[in-house]
């Protein structure tokens, strides 16, 4: 005989007796990801019977639900924290679930009423503004310090009360009444809890949005540049290497030949790497040689004149003895001094004469 499927009550009370387990657990370990299922698979199960059984209908109010059932309110609310709390291969879509979760949450609490009018407009706000809700819209700092210190205050004392009714309602002579205060409170908490989580998920679906569109750029390096030559020995004279598109080698090319064989050498990297690589780099182009090595480069490519002597260097004394050689220095000085009377200082400025 098949075993009969579990009640929406042992479901509901296995899931947040789980619940409790998980917050004692890393969430780097697979027992928490195997719990972490185990109660979403759990609250889903909840979630059909709800509907199955037609627990809710929106031809009731508040009193019509009787006691037990009150606590199912918040198996969309904590469903949607699970789905937060799960890391997947889709973040974004594990947010965007939660969400939805959140709105059916807080929809199902207002047609009946039990929302706040406090809470209530910002469940409205959070219906005009689905993709950019926020808790504190107000930029003014003094004001965002009040909401924050109401809000705090508010849960705190959601907390209390909520603990002096989970001791009331352990007592053996409890009444029907204690046991739906206790639900009500525990509601109440959820919604202001909601809220928060709300605002977290539009923060966190921004971040991955920028970090979707946020793709590397890449430059191919023009094809004739006179800035740059590179000879066959590979040497260029560019300070930094050039960064393919894979950012695996040091120069453009392809990396392997047909045959397979390495044609420069490489490393192997992924795009995050790369980019975290990136970060502290400096915004100039950094030397990839020493001042000695680039001048005995250009002293090899034929860059640097030498052999022109050393105007400083002392000039050798003139012989006396030698006729000839004084004769033509003789001659030089004359022609320089005639050179200098028909060319007087000043004769070639022909745009602003004194």
């Amino acid at each position: 005989m098949d075993n009969p499927e579990p009640s929406l009550r042992e479901l509901f009370n296995e899931a947040k007796a789980r619940q409790n387990e998980l917050d004692v657990l890393d969430p780097r370990e697979a027992t928490f990801k195997e719990a972490l299922q185990t109660i979403i698979d759990n609250l889903q199960q909840c979630r059909q019977l709800i509907r199955k059984l037609s627990l809710f209908s929106t031809n009731e109010e508040v009193e019509d639900i009787t006691t037990q059932d009150l606590q199912y309110f918040t198996v969309d609310y904590l469903l949607a924290e699970m789905k937060v709390k799960f890391y997947g291969n889709d973040r974004e879509a594990s947010l965007r679930e939660a969400s939805d979760l959140f709105e059916s949450f807080l929809s199902r609490l207002d047609h009946y009423g039990l929302l706040s009018p406090p809470d209530r407009q910002l469940y409205e706000r959070f219906l005009e503004q689905r993709g950019s809700f926020r808790l504190i819209s107000s930029s003014n700092p003094e004001e965002r310090r009040k909401i924050k210190i109401g809000r705090f205050q508010e849960e705190k004392s959601l907390n209390q009360k909520l603990e002096y009714l989970r001791n009331e309602s352990r007592k053996s002579n409890v009444d029907d009444e204690t046991i739906r205060n206790l639900y009500l409170a525990e509601i109440a908490l959820c919604v202001t809890k909601t809220f928060s989580s709300l605002d977290m998920i539009t923060q966190e679906l921004e971040i991955l949005s920028q970090i979707r569109q946020a793709e590397p750029v890449t430059r191919e390096p023009p094809q004739n540049d006179h800035r740059e030559r590179i000879r066959d020995d590979g040497f260029s004279e560019r300070l930094d290497g050039q960064l393919t598109m894979s950012g695996l080698g040091k120069r453009g090319g392809p990396l392997l030949d047909p045959k397979g064989k390495p044609l420069q050498p490489f490393t192997l990297t992924d795009k995050r790497t790369q980019l975290r690589q990136g970060v502290f780099r400096p915004g100039h182009n950094l030397p990839t040689m020493s001042i000695d090595d680039y001048l005995e480069e250009e002293r090899r490519r034929g860059g640097i004149i030498e052999g022109g002597g050393n105007a400083d260097a002392p000039q050798p004394e003139p012989d006396e003895d030698n006729m000839e050689q004084a004769d033509a220095a003789t001659m030089k000085a004359r022609e320089w001094d005639e050179f200098v009377e028909a060319n007087p200082k000043g004769a070639g400025n022909t745009i602003n004469r004194g």
